[in-house]
């Protein structure tokens, strides 16, 4: 992991920043797509997943967008770093960021087996692939609601961010919430708008810090 950093870590930081809010652009423009070109699914009911599965009509896409975040949250995690002062100083948010990231390109490498949660009849159980997607994006998401806490501790000991701890103490109880919301939704009616909310709540706030690292500079 720290040899991947390094690499990352020569890249320009505003390259860096700007993947916070590059990739969560890029993955929900990829299920707005997906969604849109898809024929028979409920962005209602259905998961995000579903579109990059082999029977969806677009899957490259959605994976496109699975990749895009990904990498796009890693690197805004080597530019926090950098900006909060480095491993030593920064705490184990930026990890649990990269972490993140990196559990999201599990996710688009481990793809769902079938588009819809509830296949036609005759079809039952699921590959090791698909179990695989599932921990991989449940570990992605944990790390970006844990990340937070992590980062209020580390703004309250420093005045140039000391602004910053309350929203990412709100930040990270919204999206605990919008988890345990959405589990018992799974399979259910109106779980797939829930789930959105749930994923876009996080990416939400990705993208506001990486605007203030940007406006911050170096």
């Amino acid at each position: 992991m720290r040899m991947g950093a390094g690499i990352v870590g020569r890249l320009p930081f505003t390259v860096r920043a700007a993947g916070g809010i590059a990739g969560p652009a890029a993955f929900t423009l990829a299920w707005i797509t997906s969604s849109i070109r898809q024929v028979g699914y409920s962005v209602r009911d259905e998961h995000i997943s579903g579109l990059a599965a082999p029977d969806a009509r677009t899957p490259a896409i959605m994976i496109g967008g699975f990749v895009g975040l990904g990498t796009g949250t890693i690197l805004f995690a080597s530019a926090l770093e950098e900006a909060l002062g480095g491993p030593e100083r920064s705490g184990p948010g930026p990890f649990l960021v990269r972490c993140a990231g990196a559990g999201v390109l599990a996710a688009a490498a481990l793809r769902r087996d079938r588009m819809l949660l509830h296949p036609p009849e005759g079809v039952v159980g699921q590959s090791w692939r698909n179990d695989g997607h599932d921990i991989a994006s449940g570990v992605g998401y944990a790390c970006l609601v844990a990340a937070p806490l992590f980062f209020s501790h580390r703004f309250a000991h420093d005045p140039e961010w000391a602004a910053l701890r309350t929203p990412a103490i709100v930040g990270a109880g919204v999206s605990a919430a919008m988890l345990v919301a959405f589990s018992p939704t799974v399979g259910r009616p109106y779980g797939g708008i829930l789930q959105r909310v749930a994923v876009t709540t996080p990416m939400l706030a990705s993208a506001a810090f990486a605007w203030r690292l940007l406006r911050r500079g170096t």
